[in-house]
């Protein structure tokens, strides 16, 4: 490591890659850290149960990797929240995806070292369920989590200033795809998650917001403010508007769907309150704007699954 854990970020270079900018260890993201901790046993303890009260040993196994997958996906999710929001983005430079003493930092508390052991737990977890039970639904978590990964390298050039804000938001449309994947593959094992997905107007709209919230969070790099405006006059200005549109019509889309997502819905229009404290939140504190970041994130997974476990 370039630095101490605890010091002040340093100042990204304009000519080169930086080796490691690292966020402040605060007493929040300790706290953080524990619940983190206590999301991935709980995915393990939903895991357990699902499993036990499958029939069948395979069967079991199947379900009950299927239900921590899930979970694993979620807390993945959140954890990239939080490298964002505590400003850990660059914790461990351009170096991907290891280095000597990542599990140090994680057990030491750093939010990007965790985000990196998580993800490949959620990809060994996937390869274990493509051998136990190759189907149409693993087989795509598999090659999702792969994909995904890889974009995740990207979004470090992205913060870098070297790679456009358009992979930062791939990354994280297909970090809900994994989710989806395996959410649907467990709540709806009939059909496979691509005709599942492609009869689902609602999720459509969720992952078109998703998609621009991720280029919102590129396009203006790291640690730097988008700006307050009326109209739009540069380019994470016109990615916010876009954003907010998409935020629009996935309301739109719930609203005409009415009464099929009372849930989404009412986090879909709460979610434009949420909205506007972030932006908030990130014009004080561009490099660290703090848990409004993962509030956000959390808001739409929960709307996700309003959305998926109220199908039928």
């Amino acid at each position: 490591m370039a630095t101490s854990l605890g010091a002040k970020p340093a100042v990204v270079s304009d000519t080169t890659l930086p080796h490691a900018i690292e966020g402040e260890m605060t007493p929040a993201v300790r706290l953080i850290g524990r619940i983190i901790t206590a999301g991935l046993l709980l995915a393990v303890a939903a895991g357990l149960w699902q499993g036990f009260s499958s029939h069948g040993l395979l069967n079991g196994l199947v379900n009950g990797l299927k239900a921590s997958e899930v979970g694993f996906a979620m807390v993945l999710i959140l954890l990239g929240s939080i490298v964002e929001g505590f400003g850990y983005g660059l914790s461990l430079g351009t170096k991907w995806p290891y280095t000597r003493n990542i599990v140090v930092l994680m057990v030491r508390g750093d939010p990007e070292a965790a985000h990196r052991v998580v993800a490949t737990l959620v990809g060994l977890v996937a390869l274990a369920l493509v051998i136990l039970a190759p189907t149409v639904t693993t087989i795509s978590g598999l090659i999702l989590i792969v994909v995904t990964a890889l974009f995740g390298m990207g979004t470090l050039y992205v913060l870098a200033g070297r790679a456009p804000a358009f992979v930062h938001g791939t990354h994280g449309l297909l970090a809900y795809g994994v989710f989806l994947v395996y959410l649907t593959g467990l709540a709806y094992p009939g059909p496979n998650f691509w005709t599942y997905l492609g009869a689902m107007g609602a999720l459509h709209a969720l992952l078109l917001a998703v998609f621009l919230g991720g280029m919102t969070t590129g396009q203006r790099g790291f640690g730097t403010a988008i700006g307050a405006f009326v109209q739009p006059r540069k380019a994470s200005q016109w990615t916010i508007a876009a954003h907010i549109t998409a935020g629009l019509i996935l309301v739109a889309t719930l609203g005409y769907m009415m009464p099929a997502y009372p849930i989404a819905f009412y986090l879909a229009v709460g979610q434009f309150a949420v909205g506007f404290l972030l932006f908030h939140a990130v014009s004080l504190k561009p490099k660290d704007p703090g848990i409004m970041v993962a509030f956000h994130q959390s808001m739409v997974l929960l709307m996700a699954l309003a959305i998926v476990l109220v199908w039928r």
